[in-house]
């Protein structure tokens, strides 16, 4: 990989735009997951018999949503170090 250009606010704006594409399915998924297990988590509570069931759900959704917005965030780190770094 070469090192981006950033000589100018073009640049600048290229390659910021370039890094918001590195892990985006990953972090709107996580996004989604998040809001529909806090969702799943507020509606527990009139669920009735499958309440507890559908809690579990909940909270099972809110934690691997989190854990592909981690991923997205090192992944778009880990993507920006090997760039940043001079390739002789």
């Amino acid at each position: 990989m070469t090192r981006p250009e950033l000589s100018d606010d073009a640049a600048v704006a290229r390659y910021r735009a370039e890094l918001r594409t590195v892990g985006r399915n990953q972090r709107l998924a996580g996004f989604a997951l998040v809001i529909l297990g806090a969702i799943a988590v507020w509606a527990a509570g009139y669920a009735g018999a499958a309440g507890p069931a559908v809690q579990g759900v909940g909270y099972s959704a809110l934690a691997f949503g989190w854990v592909l917005m981690l991923a997205a965030i090192f992944l778009r780190t880990r993507y920006h170090r090997r760039r940043m770094r001079e390739m002789d």
